[in-house]
């Protein structure tokens, strides 16, 4: 599968690759910040709708289910089409159906919305990173990946803190009508400065590998999120897990046998690929998204502290993450990827179990302290993660490569915030106590943790020049 010659002859200057990634950034925030702003909406919404606040969480499940599907038909799309073609289609169907939330009169209306949310942003995550990969030459890829992925460092944090201050103070649709403005600038980035691009000769669609992959992907998911919600029952859930499984098996014999696969698993021959995406980097990325699921209860629950200020010392978090951002790319570019994503991923760890260490008696400046360490050595694996993914990558596996990549980050997701919720729901059970307290978070941290420093010793396979053509180090003879 070769792409038109202009595609390869892309002008990948620093300004040109910057500017991408930059208009990148701005959906992926516009997108990351909607899914994590619309959780502190959910009480006054079932209130306006007429219905109780529980069953408001069919919008999420909707919104969730309906990306899995279509998640894997992304790269097939941006190939068949042109990347920049979906990837504005992608942010319009997001804009439109973000108004349609906020404008929804009743519990079916903002379904249906939701349902077309999931769309655009099933279509937006893995497009968008084929549009980085193809617009930056390998040496601009670390600046370019920095810039797309402070909006999942960011969003998650700074998310529920603003939708709680919009909810409170505004009104709930206020959390929906904010994506209008963010969605109507990228469409005008994207048409006027990303340049267009197909293959010259798109591959059939391979409507069975399209199924599998989806239904196994959307049973997995939502196994993994009922995870949270024990009071469901276990039974749905496990079988829901266990079919994703067994179909996701399905999947992957079908594709590594098609003629034209949907998609290429070639990708993860690549060790670097392999390594950041499946093994190591999946754990890591569980542990890393379990993180902001357990602060905000953390300070709210243990320490008894208002969402106001549980959000305030989540935002020192936020500051390390931001942090970083000016530091990564010379650490890399004298450490090599292989030194620091396990010296860095130790620290993250450490840190994470750390946090199972305090207590309302801890002095704030110390807490403060360790939101920052933890914010600082999460961006910093974020972005080694994600650039050393893609770092080996040839040409002709963009498209499935930034697919799978997107699907596995969204397992990984989930993946964490079902453990941690796991491990605090069973610790609670197993010290029969009616309700959460600090002992319960800090079982949950110190295991977190634990499975991230397995997860960040496993790099230690990678060789020292592991990704040095994107880094620019030059590893010591």
């Amino acid at each position: 599968m070769t792409a038109i010659p202009e595609t390869e002859a892309l002008p990948a200057t620093a300004t040109s690759a910057r500017r991408v990634a930059l208009i990148v950034a701005i959906a992926f925030f516009m997108q990351l910040l909607d899914s994590t702003i619309i959780s502190t909406s959910l009480p006054q919404m079932g209130a306006s709708f007429g219905v109780p606040a529980v069953a408001m969480s069919i919008g999420i499940t909707v919104y969730m289910l309906t990306m899995a599907v279509f998640v894997p038909l992304s790269g097939w799309l941006a190939d068949r089409f042109g990347a920049r073609n979906i990837f504005l289609v992608a942010i319009a169907l997001f804009t439109l159906a973000s108004l349609a939330c906020g404008f929804s009169e009743n519990l079916t209306q903002f379904v249906a919305a939701r349902a077309v949310q999931g769309l655009g942003s099933a279509l937006m995550t893995p497009v968008g990173r084929i549009l980085v990969l193809r617009n930056a030459s390998k040496s601009e890829l670390l600046n370019a990946t920095a810039l797309i992925t402070w909006p999942a460092l960011f969003a998650p944090v700074v998310g529920p803190v603003l939708g709680g201050f919009i909810t409170t103070y505004l009104s709930w649709y206020w959390n929906f009508f904010i994506n209008v403005p963010l969605g109507l600038i990228g469409l005008a980035l994207v048409a006027r400065f990303i340049p267009g691009d197909r293959e010259a000769d798109p591959k059939p669609l391979d409507w069975p590998g399209f199924f599998l992959t989806s239904l196994g992907l959307a049973c997995l998911l939502y196994g993994l999120e009922r995870i949270a919600h024990p009071e469901d029952g276990l039974r749905p859930t496990v079988l829901l897990i266990a079919a994703g499984i067994v179909i996701g098996w399905l999947a992957v014999r079908h594709l590594r046998r098609a003629a034209h696969p949907l998609l290429d698993l070639s990708s993860f021959k690549v060790l670097t690929f392999a390594l950041s995406t499946l093994a190591a980097g999946t754990i890591f990325r569980m542990a890393i998204n379990a993180t902001p699921f357990l602060l905000p209860l953390l300070f709210q629950v243990g320490f008894g502290l208002s969402p106001v200020d549980a959000g305030l010392m989540i935002l020192a978090y936020f500051l390390g993450n931001l942090g970083m951002k000016t530091v990564t790319t010379p650490t890399l570019r004298r450490f090599g990827f292989r030194s620091v994503m396990v010296v860095n991923g130790v620290i993250a760890s450490a840190s994470i179990m750390a946090c199972g260490a305090i207590s309302p008696q801890t002095p704030q400046a110390l807490v403060v302290v360790l939101m920052v360490i933890a914010g600082l050595s999460r961006s910093m694996q974020f972005t080694a993660l994600n650039t050393l993914a893609f770092a080996d990558i040839d040409a002709a596996q963009r498209s499935s490569a930034a697919t799978l990549s997107s699907m596995l980050q969204q397992v990984a997701m989930l993946f964490g915030v079902a453990v941690a919720a796991a491990i605090l729901n069973l610790s609670q059970i197993a010290r029969d106590r009616p309700a959460l307290d600090l002992a319960d978070f800090r079982i949950a941290f110190l295991a977190i943790g634990v499975i991230g420093l397995v997860a960040a010793l496993r790099f230690l396979v990678l060789p020292p020049a592991a990704g040095a053509e994107v880094s620019g180090h030059v590893p010591a003879n």
